[in-house]
């Protein structure tokens, strides 16, 4: 069994070599532009769902390359490079590069699926209420709708209803408040290259099943393990839906799921001495 030791590893073959100077242009850019500018390219390039005025059909791709802050692109960055150095040598650069782009376009086309499922009973009891407001209403729409880190704003509304019940105003901006939470969830962005990198994670789990990655440079674990692992990991927190949880599980399993068929309609092989 061979190991797979990240730090020993200084190969940075062309397509991998590639992306990360063009991740790391458009985080650059992306400071430059808002700092000197005040254009915020996320308002451009980062991922809106497409119900969203903010969606572009671009935005599939290039929220590939955004980034939220240097930890976020650090540690993808990181993993392309210890993982993707090692799959565009096996694989080839041609069919690595599309691989990668695949597994991101369709991990972001699902999180918009599991959007749509989420968004819907929101947006259609948001659209009931607005046409059917009432204190008893405003009430049963906060207990079923809202997370937990917005119900403070909301009941404050509400409050004030119950204390005013005749007042024009109290009504008005509990129809406000609903709005803008629908807005909210519908204009709310992606970015990151999360998406490909997990369809990179999993193909290293299955090219490279026993090999050791050693997990903060200390734990060895095998790639098969750690992909499990990252996947029912990934799939639990997606699950739990927790408030104040800003990232993207399910593109994350999409990348994971879309790098599964890819290897499956390529067949795409371990090499033998993995076996």
């Amino acid at each position: 069994m061979r190991e797979f030791r990240p730090l020993g590893n200084t190969l940075f073959p062309p397509v991998v070599k590639n992306l990360l100077i063009i991740n790391g242009i458009m985080f650059f850019a992306t400071y430059v532009f808002r700092q000197s500018l005040g254009i915020d390219l996320t308002e451009h390039l980062a991922l809106f769902y497409f119900a969203s005025p903010k969606f572009r059909v671009w935005q599939l791709v290039t929220h590939l390359f955004m980034h939220a802050n240097i930890g976020h692109i650090f540690s993808n960055m990181f993993a392309l490079w210890m993982f993707g150095s090692i799959l565009e040598n096996y694989m080839g650069s041609k069919k690595f590069l599309n691989y990668y782009i695949l597994s991101g376009i369709g991990a972001s086309i699902l999180y918009m699926g599991v959007m749509f499922l989420q968004i819907s009973p929101l947006q259609k009891n948001a659209e009931i209420y607005d046409a059917q407001p009432s204190i008893n209403n405003f009430q049963a729409f906060i207990q079923n709708e809202v997370s937990s880190n917005y119900q403070a704003d909301f009941n404050r509304v509400l409050d004030y209803w119950k204390q005013n019940p005749d007042a024009p105003d109290a009504k008005a901006a509990s129809k406000n408040i609903t709005k803008e939470y629908l807005d909210l969830h519908i204009n709310a962005s992606v970015l990151g290259a999360s998406g490909a990198i997990f369809g990179l994670l999993l193909a290293f789990g299955m090219l490279f099943p026993n090999a050791l990655i050693y997990i903060y440079f200390f734990f060895p674990m095998k790639a098969k393990y750690l992909v499990i692992l990252y996947g029912l990991f990934e799939l639990y927190n997606g699950v739990a839906n927790n408030p104040g949880d800003d990232v993207a599980h399910f593109a994350h399993l999409g990348g994971m799921l879309i790098g599964f068929i890819l290897l499956k309609i390529w067949n795409i092989k371990r090499p033998g001495q993995f076996y």
